[in-house]
């Protein structure tokens, strides 16, 4: 590829995209391509928090549950994040963690496939499926009397599904690789096979465009501190296909999914709809700044929303595997991720035999964020250089100097510095 930094520098300048990155404080002279594991500080968050902290409970105090809205924010966020998913209003809510949320979905799937096919006890899904998905399902499993299938790869899903398939559970776009699975085939799938969908979105809401309901997904699950940008920690979202979500009640039946939460009264009831996927009292100050990184998505509606998002997301990631098939040939590097568009998330994936970590260690000490994530020899999988784009504020020229960046550090085998080799509890 011949393209230079000039005409890196021509795209952001047609970039109709362009103007919301003004939207975000983004450190000076940082290329930042970690959006996929912690989003960026939208400018609005700490003057919301702020104001939430000394005006609404620093003088409104216990009245601002009802003066200032605090009882309704799971549902309000809620509402804003389902515009984002192809869910409706009132079918999402903002709760707890993704691991707590997919708990809550996976047990009542499970659930509701014992009260009407108990023969089925599998739960399918990927042997490179994020690791608390499989933890948490290894416990269900064990709980359920079910057993946790795991396939190689996404070519194996539809051949693993049968009469013994309770429910397929899959992250829509994949940590590791970036694929993109197709929600809708995938979900037509398993309901030929009579099994029941669990998604995570934990690296698809915000970054590609999602259909919950258009593709019949049954229930779904993601994060609000990656490409939602709510701050470190932020809460996670939970929905439920109205089909399903009065049939049971969740299994961490806490006073806020009840139907009457201030009644008081020793027996639970659920509450109607998926306020009965709520647990315990909304964290107030991450839901205000989970709502700001929320709101950030909604300044592009005027420029197209999640389509113009996605059609950025695309050229920015088809530029990166460009640029480093052209400029780092012959340095080891393999693509990990899917060159198809339409398979491919937001995230582009390397590995390399050697020197993984360190290359991601050397780029961070240029101001060149990805992360690291470790493979597994007994499975087949490499380590992997990740890199993150977030359209809202990745431009083009982040991705050409990211590429020359990685060009210099193998050139100069500057990885190899004994600083880079030293492993952080965080990677």
């Amino acid at each position: 590829m011949n393209l230079t930094r000039h005409d890196a520098l021509a795209l952001d300048a047609a970039d109709p995209l362009a103007p919301l990155r003004a939207q975000f404080d983004l450190p000076e002279g940082q290329i930042y391509l970690d959006g996929n594991s912690l989003g960026v500080l939208p400018r609005a968050t700490a003057a919301r928090v702020q104001a939430v902290v000394t005006q609404e409970w620093g003088q409104g105090l216990i009245g601002s549950w009802n003066s200032a809205g605090w009882m309704t924010l799971p549902q309000r966020i809620g509402d804003r994040i389902a515009a984002l998913v192809g869910a409706g209003d009132g079918e999402l809510v903002v709760a707890d963690s993704t691991s707590v949320n997919l708990f809550k979905v996976l047990s009542a799937a499970l659930r509701l496939q014992q009260a009407d096919a108990p023969q089925r006890r599998v739960i399918v899904s990927e042997r490179s499926n994020f690791p608390t998905d499989l933890y948490i399902a290894e416990s269900l499993a064990r709980d359920h009397g079910c057993t946790l299938r795991l396939v190689a790869g996404p070519q194996d899903l539809v051949a693993a599904l049968g009469p013994d398939t309770a429910v397929l559970m899959l992250t829509h776009v994949n940590y590791r690789t970036g694929w993109l699975h197709d929600m809708a085939a995938l979900t037509a799938a398993a309901h030929a096979a009579g099994a029941l969908t669990v998604w995570d979105l934990a690296h698809s809401a915000g970054a590609v465009p999602v259909a919950l309901k258009a593709d019949g997904a049954d229930f779904a699950v993601g994060c609000g501190y990656k490409y939602l940008n709510g701050g470190p920690g932020a809460p996670a979202f939970v929905w439920v296909n109205p089909r399903h979500v009065d049939r049971f009640s969740q299994p961490l039946s806490g006073w806020l999914g009840h139907a009457a939460p201030f009644s008081f009264v020793p027996g639970y009831q659920p509450a109607a709809g998926i306020s009965r996927y709520l647990c315990g009292t909304p964290p107030v100050l991450s839901l205000a700044a989970l709502e700001c990184g929320v709101d950030t998505f909604h300044a592009a509606a005027p420029m197209g929303g999640m389509g113009a998002i996605r059609a950025k997301s695309l050229a920015l990631t088809r530029l990166l595997i460009a640029l480093v098939d052209a400029r780092c040939a012959g340095q080891g590097l393999s693509l990990v991720s899917p060159r198809d568009d339409a398979r491919r998330g937001s995230q582009v994936c390397l590995s390399r035999a050697e020197g993984a970590y360190a290359i991601v260690q050397a780029l961070i000490a240029r101001g060149v964020v990805g992360d690291f994530r470790a493979g597994d020899a007994a499975e087949r999988l490499p380590d992997i250089l990740r890199f993150g784009v977030t359209p809202l504020y990745t431009r083009f020229v982040d991705v050409w100097d990211a590429v020359e960046h990685l060009r210099q550090v193998l050139d100069s085998a500057e990885w190899q510095q004994p600083t880079f080799q030293q492993r952080k509890a965080v990677t």
